[in-house]
């Protein structure tokens, strides 16, 4: 409800919440409802540095290339798992950078996804990467891509204390809900090439 609240609003149209859910009701409209899968995407148990949780759950900027967040999901296809991961700059909402990939390596995910971003918006000035504690995140592999360039670096969680949740990266999370409650939960992908051609659309 509180989406198409929010839509309503931008285009001038007031209605409350109820109002809303009385008006689809009456005419037999219900949300899409988000199902949950348990698939594991983050592997948080490894040997490499962990950053400090430098954005705090600040999701604002001042400008476009200040502040990025990324993280990975799944979509789910009669060949396998489709891994997806995006960068969104938290100035506009924006998905900068993404990658499509059938592994979990840190090449194919981050490390694709940052390469991206990097062509499609430049950092200006100081640039706060946040992610989860994954290892595609921590690993040497991503951590070179950010050497000699104003980046630094934010993972979930207080290093040495509790584990992140998803409230420490609450806009990727937001956004990969939306992507499966409005397109993966009620489509049914037969190969890797038709999931990354609806996903493409979206993300684009």
């Amino acid at each position: 409800m509180a989406r198409i609240a929010q839509e309503l609003h931008e285009q001038g149209v007031k209605a409350s919440r109820n109002r809303i859910a009385r008006v689809m009701q009456k005419v037999g409209i219900r949300s899409m409802i988000y199902k949950k899968y348990r698939v594991q995407t983050t592997d948080s148990k490894h040997d490499y540095p962990v950053a400090k949780n430098l954005l705090n759950r600040e999701f604002s900027a001042d400008k476009p290339g200040q502040k990025w967040v990324s993280d990975i999901t799944y979509i789910p296809t009669q060949e396998g798992w489709l891994y997806l991961t995006v960068i969104l700059d938290l100035a506009d909402r924006k998905v900068v950078g993404w990658a499509m990939s059938v592994s979990l390596k840190a090449m194919d995910t981050s490390v694709a996804a940052w390469h991206m971003a990097l062509k499609n918006r430049a950092i200006d000035g100081k640039l706060m990467f946040h992610s989860d504690r994954g290892v595609q995140y921590a690993c040497t592999e991503f951590r070179n891509e950010l050497k000699d360039l104003p980046v630094d670096q934010s993972m979930t969680g207080p290093p040495g204390g509790r584990k992140g949740n998803c409230w420490d990266n609450a806009v990727a999370e937001s956004f990969f809900k939306t992507l499966k409650s409005e397109l993966v939960n009620h489509a049914h992908f037969t190969t890797w090439a038709a999931a990354r051609l609806a996903t493409f659309d979206r993300a684009a």
